[in-house]
């Protein structure tokens, strides 16, 4: 069955498992998720359920999406996303309604998530730490220590070229992690493993879609 809900991480910590074995775990609070709208093939052409995350000030948010979560009963939310589903029959957040709360329960010790979250920036980078190029001979002349190697006859074509540029800061999914721990009282989740993002990073944490299982 596929679902999904939204968190923020919290950072890092260890646990130890039913075999008394340490494990390193990422804490994801997941509290305050409302669904604010659920799509149907009837009146959108796919079913996805619409859940916001994280409650901000009203004076942060337009007149439209006032009146999109007032439909939901609850105030402006700071984190909004679709978790999507190719089969009604496999979501199960379609038994949810509008403004019903999304918890953590949904999710079981041992399950299988994928994590999706926007990975740090780390500024402009050269191909050594961008690509994990080798660099060139560092002797007095060489004058190629650590620039990019050569280019080759590409006319100009430079799609998909290992190039210096930009580092970090984009989408980043890591797949098939565990449920280490699921704590109903504080709304958090103990993921086995580290996820994308940086500390109080939004996340989206989802069903496997490659899981063994």
């Amino acid at each position: 069955m596929a679902k999904g809900i939204l968190g923020r991480k919290l950072g890092m910590t260890q646990i130890f498992d039913e075999n008394s074995v340490l494990v390193p775990v990422t804490v994801i609070d997941v509290a305050d998720n409302v669904v604010l709208q659920q799509k149907t093939i009837e009146t959108d052409g796919y079913v996805a359920t619409q859940i916001g995350f994280e409650t901000k000030r009203d004076k942060l948010s337009n007149k439209p999406e006032q009146g999109h979560v007032k439909k939901a009963n609850t105030a402006p939310k700071r984190f909004v996303r679709e978790i999507r589903f190719k089969e009604e029959l496999n979501n199960e957040l379609v038994g949810l309604k509008v403004g019903d709360l999304v918890k953590n329960d949904l999710f079981k010790i041992g399950e299988e998530v994928d994590v999706t979250g926007t990975s740090k920036g780390k500024g402009f980078a050269g191909t050594i730490k961008r690509h994990n190029q080798s660099r060139g001979p560092m002797t007095h002349g060489s004058r190629y220590h650590r620039r990019p190697g050569s280019m080759g006859p590409i006319k100009g074509k430079l799609k998909g070229k290992n190039l210096p540029g930009q580092m970090g800061a984009e989408q980043v999914t890591i797949q098939n992690l565990k449920i280490a721990g699921v704590d109903i009282e504080n709304q958090l989740l103990l993921i086995s493993g580290s996820v994308p993002g940086p500390q109080k990073g939004l996340v989206i944490v989802r069903s496997a879609v490659k899981s063994g299982k």
